[in-house]
């Protein structure tokens, strides 16, 4: 039953998906600019011409970036924003002054897009508007041309959008950049300087203005489609932000130990390629779950008694899986955006508490019955951020326990706990490589020893 819903529901996303595709492909071919005399033939023309632009959209889509396919709300943004600039560019020609055309900001386009995925969906997504864009204007090539280098200079110049002087700076360098091309094109065409039309370069400035409008259209974009910037992230990484305060003050172990972990899997991020601010993030709030009963966690017990003491197995493991429920309500409440929530759902996968269920067997050494009732209910890790902190969280937790501190006990104990966690199949919806794997086992060696290396005894002072 639960194979057929999940088969519904993505008959029913790809069904929506095509339906946002044909419609854009019929209202970009309404509004193609058309002559008295045209004939069923051209327009048939047009539409396969538009059309050819949309099935390399999908295709590529569904090669580099099918998880964007299987979020209905993700294929309607970048359908929205090509179809935003189509329009617009169809408006500007209608207007005496060809000119006009170069103040219509298309490097607005890689930036909002590269705000929320890749730079090589940006440019992607850059290239197609501009192609479907530079059919209708008077000099196709000139303004495909100039156009794509000047989105592609506002890529490489905006590494980091949560910089506001880093747009600024990327607005700079497009009114540069389209001052450039067009004083070379009109040396290679004239060869000198008298045919320079200075009203163009009025039009660039204007162009490079209208590039800082891309802030406000990420907040819209960020509000509306529930996506997630790198300014929101930094915004719920500080942790002066109230539920981290709260976990601060009521669990302050268990915001150590989320420190700890958010240092490993920002780490093992950056070697990954994944989402830096993402990881972090998700570390931080991971288990925020255990502000209602801190005391049943070790890492809060300071004065050496431990409840679970006094309670059965099945009820200590109750407290303990709870967590992950609890955190789940905790951060709906707060407002955390799902993306964040994803990381405390999944941070124990459908692991065994198995402390607990070694207890309830050594009590009850012939009833195998109980496993699932000492088990987390999952989901497991789906990307690479989720499995990431699923990582750090076990090996971070896990390297408290150990008796002595040497590179060889750090490294077998890293070994083992991630060789457990792929045996119990719990990266088994991720898309690592094993070379990623290994990679992040060598970044969690590395972290831990620096973390519990030696110290130098120094002389008490007279």
């Amino acid at each position: 039953m639960a194979v057929f819903n999940n088969i519904r529901k993505l008959t029913r996303k790809h069904l929506l998906n095509l339906s946002f595709f044909l419609l854009s492909i019929i209202m970009i071919t309404a509004i193609w600019p058309h002559e008295e005399n045209d004939n069923l033939l051209k327009f048939f023309g047009t539409l396969i011409l538009v059309s050819s632009c949309y099935l390399v959209l999908y295709m590529f889509l569904s090669h580099f970036r099918a998880e964007v396919l299987l979020v209905v709300r993700k294929t309607l943004f970048i359908i929205l924003i090509i179809l935003a600039f189509i329009v617009l560019t169809r408006i500007v020609i209608t207007f005496p002054d060809q000119m006009l055309l170069f103040l219509i900001p298309f490097a607005i386009i890689p930036i909002v897009i590269r705000t929320f995925y890749d730079a090589r969906l940006a440019l992607f997504i850059l290239l197609i508007t501009i192609m479907l864009a530079g059919f209708m204007v008077p000099d196709p090539f000139g303004f495909t041309f100039m156009s794509f280098i000047s989105g592609m200079v506002a890529i490489f110049t905006l590494s980091n959008i949560y910089r506001r002087g880093k747009l600024f700076f990327s607005a700079l360098m497009v009114f540069i950049t389209y001052s450039a091309l067009m004083i070379a094109v009109n040396l290679m065409h004239h060869g000198n300087f008298e045919q320079l039309n200075w009203f163009e370069f009025i039009l660039f400035a204007g162009n490079g203005l209208l590039v800082l409008i891309s802030y406000p259209v990420i907040l819209l974009f960020e509000k509306k489609f529930l996506f997630l910037s790198d300014n929101t992230l930094l915004e719920l990484a500080d942790t002066n932000q109230p539920l981290l305060r709260k976990l601060t003050e009521e669990a302050p172990g268990s915001f150590q130990h989320s420190l700890q972990v958010a240092n490993l899997a920002e780490e093992a991020a950056r070697i990954t390629g994944a989402n830096l601010l993402l990881v972090r993030t998700g570390a931080l709030y991971h288990d925020i779950g255990k502000i209602g009963k801190p005391n049943y966690y070790t890492e809060n017990q300071t004065d050496g008694q431990n409840p679970h003491d006094d309670l059965n197995p099945e009820d200590s493991v109750k407290v303990i899986i709870n967590h992950v429920k609890n955190g789940v309500i905790l951060a709906k409440n707060y407002k955390l955006p799902i993306q964040i929530i994803d990381f405390i759902r999944t941070h124990h996968g459908t692991t065994i508490a198995y402390s607990f269920f070694k207890k309830y067997t050594d009590l009850h050494p012939w009833d195998t019955s109980k496993e699932n009732d000492f088990t987390y209910p999952g989901p497991k890790p789906f990307s690479k951020e989720t499995a990431v902190v699923m990582m750090a969280d076990a090996v971070e937790a896990s390297s408290r326990s150990l008796v002595k501190y040497t590179e060889e006990t750090i490294s077998e104990l890293v070994d083992r706990i991630i060789y457990l966690q792929e045996q119990d199949g719990q990266f088994s919806e991720v898309p690592i490589t094993f070379k990623e794997m290994s990679d992040i086992k060598s970044v969690f060696k590395k972290r831990l020893a620096n973390i519990y290396h030696l110290r130098v005894a120094y002389p008490d002072r007279d």
